[in-house]
């Protein structure tokens, strides 16, 4: 992959809100959601407490040249709504395969916001994958429901280590072939 493929991150537009490569001024917002417990113990990387610089830091790292993951903010400003709903992830794999991550914050949630995101960003296809990944705690059913709806099938369970909880979770792993 190209140094340019890398440094072009593309806007992927919905109705309800576009998905917008992340910039340092959305540091507030992602600190205040990423700051709420709820949100922090369905992810795997994010800290709870939340430490100081820790969203900045995320922010240099996702938007340097090279990077191995992409991230989206899930902007409904178009729409008079927030600046901010949540964020999406494309973290690059070996032959041609990503993994897919998300997380929306609290206010809304069943709203349908994460199956919007994901499916236009599946659609979308930005890093010309051929098969993309994602995995969910047990524990959080509706975020396995927003997969299943999106088109992912079940392949297994695993574990993974959350942060926040400091201890090994069981996932279920899915996957959706696009090609």
């Amino acid at each position: 992959m190209s140094l340019d493929s890398l440094q072009q991150q593309p806007l992927v537009e919905t109705e309800r809100f576009d998905l917008r490569p992340v910039q340092m001024s959305d540091t507030g917002l992602l600190e205040h959601y990423c700051s709420d417990e709820r949100v922090a113990r369905m992810t795997p990387t994010i800290p709870h407490p939340l430490p100081p610089g820790a969203v900045e830091a995320m922010v240099d790292r996702v938007t340097a040249v090279e990077r191995d993951e992409d991230v989206w903010v899930m902007d409904a400003s178009k729409t008079g709504s927030a600046e901010v709903m949540g964020a999406i992830t494309l973290k690059r794999m070996d032959r041609n395969q990503s993994e897919v991550a998300y997380w929306v914050a609290p206010q809304f949630w069943n709203t349908g916001t994460a199956s919007q995101a994901v499916e236009a960003l599946i659609g979308a296809n930005p890093m010309g994958n051929d098969t993309i990944f994602a995995s969910v705690f047990q524990d959080n059913p509706a975020s396995a429901r927003v997969l299943v709806n999106c088109g992912f099938e079940y392949i297994g369970d695993a574990e993974a280590f959350c942060v926040s909880r400091n201890a090994k979770v069981p996932t279920w792993t899915y996957i959706k072939k696009l090609t």
